[in-house]
């Protein structure tokens, strides 16, 4: 895989620094958008199936997050990340003119990438949600209503059934450990809110995977929000034993292979 060049974007709150693996005749862009804490070089291996497959590959680090600006994890109004996200989509048309742009968000970033489409949907050739957080997410309500925000780091054995990703994730030094912060729990709050009463995607083709044994975003939260949000055309991969990451799962693979089996399927109309 070639190499990632990084880019510094002007956000709506500071610097955004985002990551392209380049294609150099890419039949389409794929927009990566990270979940809560992390950023976008745990995706590399995601960016090694997608340029292979023949994409040129784009993905910011959110506001408070990896390279980016800001205090750490605080993210204040998810509708600036949404266009700091956009921000991304037009360097990478500036790159790529008339190619098609496929968005792909995991956990939070799927809660920003449905915000994401449906703003601005009309320019996106398709939509893949991994682990989303939409619908009925309970962990912001429960943590709110407890007052005290508890300083309790993530359990990395719901990551992934590979115990490598927990190792890799307990040790990355760009990877958040300490507690959430008031104000993104009450913006997560809103941009769930938002997204429920926003409408659905149209014809914008759509894929949601997940892992049935989710224990961080829960598949029976995620689906309400699915049910509102989806078009015309969508399409469910549910893995059997999957935990939250299905991109970094033990069947991984599998899961790129429907991936990129949608985005020819979309291409191809």
């Amino acid at each position: 895989m070639t190499e990632a060049r990084e880019h510094t974007l002007t956000g709506t709150r500071g610097q955004v620094v985002a990551q392209e693996w380049p294609h150099p005749r890419p039949r389409y862009v794929a927009l990566l958008v990270h979940g809560y804490g992390e950023h976008i070089g745990r995706y590399e291996y995601v960016a090694g199936a997608l340029t292979a497959h023949g994409a040129a590959v784009f993905g910011p680090d959110h506001v408070g997050h990896g390279r980016s600006a800001g205090e750490r994890v605080l993210i204040e109004d998810f509708e600036d990340v949404v266009t700091d996200v956009r921000a991304v989509e037009e360097l990478a048309r500036a790159a790529h003119p008339g190619v098609p742009v496929v968005l792909i968000g995991h956990s939070m970033g799927g809660l920003i990438a449905a915000r994401y489409a449906q703003r601005y949907g009309a320019g996106l050739a398709a939509l893949v949600l991994s682990g989303p957080v939409i619908g009925r997410w309970e962990l912001p309500y429960a943590l709110l209503a407890a007052g005290e925000l508890p300083d309790l780091p993530i359990d990395t054995a719901l990551l992934s059934r590979d115990p490598r990703i927990g190792t890799v994730y307990a040790a990355d030094p760009l990877v958040w450990h300490g507690p959430f912060r008031r104000p993104t729990l009450e913006a997560i709050v809103r941009a769930l809110e938002t997204v429920t009463e926003g409408g659905d995607v149209g014809e914008l083709p759509l894929l949601w995977v997940h892992g049935d044994d989710d224990r961080i975003v829960p598949l029976s939260g995620s689906r309400p929000g699915v049910e509102v949000l989806r078009g015309r055309d969508w399409t469910e991969r549910v893995y059997p034993g999957a935990r939250h990451e299905v991109f970094n799962e033990t069947n991984r693979d599998e899961v790129l292979a429907d991936v990129t089996a949608f985005v020819d399927r979309v291409l191809a109309r």
